[in-house]
């Protein structure tokens, strides 16, 4: 089971449905392993914060309204993706973090806006992960930051990317899977767009938001991880 455990958590459409398996006792095993590996997408952190009243009554409220869990995870992204407004697209303050709060204030940089949808998704009980790209930030070159967005683990589909960043011109992220439609592409060589899907935010990202009081502020100090120092994150790119 060792190196099937290694084959799911490097395989980010991990499923036991992935694998050509004629043994049933192993079939049995690595559904049990996967269902174990799944706790770690909903589980309640500061960050990600589910349990908090108000993220289940939101939770709550969009669900009501959706009768899938399709359907429920695409009413969480929409209502993310329109409701809160990114922090420089309407240079609104303060900077937030803690899923709650963005949820409070309306407002976040990619980053919270991930974690409030993990939030959302999780209190409806849908394993919700993050991923990162490596993006220039003048669409010029250096210099770079990360942005972050989520992956979704939908029922017969595996896990769903998808960017709730915001959109506005030139940028239509949208949900629509299994066609996979995010915000940015990468295009420079020193970008990156990680295929790993973390069961939390990345300490960087959150030191990031935590050090800096307004919109401004923390534009000039976005977190950054070279491609090079990637792996160190356990963050892997395509075909590595």
């Amino acid at each position: 089971m060792e190196k099937v455990g290694n084959i799911i958590r490097q395989n980010v459409q991990f499923s036991y449905l992935c694998f050509d398996i004629t043994d049933k006792m192993l079939v049995v095993k690595v559904a049990v392993f996967v269902a174990i590996h799944m706790k770690e997408y909903l589980k309640v952190s500061e960050v990600i914060d589910w349990q908090h009243p108000e993220i289940m009554k939101r939770a709550k409220q969009i669900a009501s309204e959706y009768k899938t869990l399709i359907t429920i995870a695409k009413g969480c992204f929409e209502w993310v993706r329109d409701e809160i407004y990114h922090s420089v697209d309407y240079q609104m303050n303060p900077v937030t973090w803690r899923a709650s709060d963005v949820l409070k204030h309306k407002t976040g940089y990619c980053y919270a806006k991930s974690h409030l949808l993990a939030a959302l998704l999780r209190a409806n009980k849908i394993p919700t992960g993050f991923c990162y790209q490596r993006l220039s930030i003048d669409d010029k070159g250096a210099p770079y930051s990360l942005h972050g967005f989520n992956a979704i683990y939908l029922p017969k589909i595996g896990w769903y990317r998808v960017d709730a960043r915001g959109n506005k011109k030139g940028i239509d992220a949208q949900f629509l899977p299994p066609q996979e439609r995010l915000a940015f592409k990468t295009q420079f060589p020193l970008e990156a767009d990680f295929q790993t899907i973390l069961a939390e935010p990345l300490q960087i990202v959150i030191e990031a938001l935590q050090s800096q009081a307004t919109w401004d502020e923390m534009l000039l100090h976005l977190p950054d991880i070279s491609v090079e120092s990637a792996k160190n994150y356990d963050l892997v790119m395509k075909n590595q």
